[in-house]
């Protein structure tokens, strides 16, 4: 029986359906709305049934038959790609697309780096980026929209496997020349009565409070922001201090005011950050090379934008 359906009209369905509109399906596959829009009404003729709602000036809707057809269309492509994956195996070079996630906080810092990378050692590779916050993270997993994420070992599915790349401990970010600046080290006692800006973020927020929680002290939170660049001219204007797990190897603020890192001396219980994938029993062969990419990156560069604690 001939196949009512190519494997292209499937790509499309399915960047209909992640994407939301036609015009920014088109963007991704890189391929004219008319296209996409034509194959998609063909699919639907052919499979006499709705797969879209079409909502004017918001884009569309899978219907409940078009959300099975999609999961399907998606499971199809996986298949192949996995097929794909096979003879990368056999001939024992990565190749293939790959769609990395990363957390919204780490992604400016590392995530274009280790992509530049990765392609120049794996010119076969297709890698795409996507950022989000842990939940994101974990949904696109389930969802099959992305292989790989990095991101921190804090609430952690059952479904989800973690491989961990690198622990990092909290620093203390000041104005320059504040008065404990000219300490080598700091206490969380030390900062007490200090005015605190806490980046407010799920994850970093819970993480940071707990530190001072751990510690028997109570943060003097005055501001709260869930962009790490407000934090960032925040504490370079003089409005207080933040807690950061990532030393970045600029010491400027977006607006040009500097700022200082100084170590907590406290035994404080890092932030590890790692790679996550779904727990399967073979991890793909481009999957695979980019854990040991990142893996070694760590070991023999540090972490991209970072200066990693001594």
């Amino acid at each position: 029986m001939p196949l009512r359906f190519t494997f292209r009209q499937l790509e499309y369905l399915v960047a209909v359906g992640e994407a939301g509109t036609i015009a920014l399906a088109s963007e991704r596959v890189n391929v004219s709305s008319p296209s996409i829009s034509a194959a998609i009404s063909q699919l639907e003729a052919e499979f006499g049934t709705q797969i879209f709602v079409r909502h004017h000036a918001q884009g569309l809707s899978l219907t409940p038959g078009g959300r099975r057809i999609f999961n399907e269309a998606k499971r199809i492509l996986d298949d192949a790609a996995a097929l794909n994956d096979l003879a990368g195996d056999i001939s024992d070079k990565p190749r293939g697309p790959l769609s990395i996630g990363v957390l919204t906080t780490v992604a400016p810092l590392i995530s274009a780096a280790i992509r530049r990378s990765f392609e120049a050692k794996y010119p076969d590779a297709s890698v795409t980026l996507r950022e989000g916050h842990q939940a994101d993270l974990f949904n696109m997993l389930g969802r099959a929209e992305i292989d790989v994420a990095i991101t921190y070992e804090m609430e952690i599915p059952k479904d989800v496997a973690f491989e961990k790349i690198i622990s990092l401990p909290p620093y203390v970010m000041l104005p320059e020349n504040h008065p404990l600046s000219e300490k080598s080290f700091v206490s969380l006692k030390d900062l007490e009565n200090e005015p605190m800006i806490l980046l407010d973020l799920p994850i970093s927020r819970e993480y940071f409070l707990s530190v001072f929680q751990y510690s028997n002290v109570r943060p003097n939170v005055m501001e709260r922001t869930s962009d790490l660049s407000v934090v960032r001219s925040l504490v370079a204007n003089g409005y207080g201090y933040s807690l950061v797990n990532m030393r970045t190897k600029s010491e400027w603020a977006p607006d040009g005011e500097k700022l200082e890192f100084l170590r907590l001396k406290n035994d404080i219980y890092p932030l590890v950050l790692g790679l996550v994938t779904k727990q399967v029993n073979h991890r793909s062969r481009i999957v695979e090379a980019f854990f040991e990419h990142v893996q070694n990156h760590v070991d023999t560069s540090g972490l991209p934008g970072v200066i990693l604690p001594t």
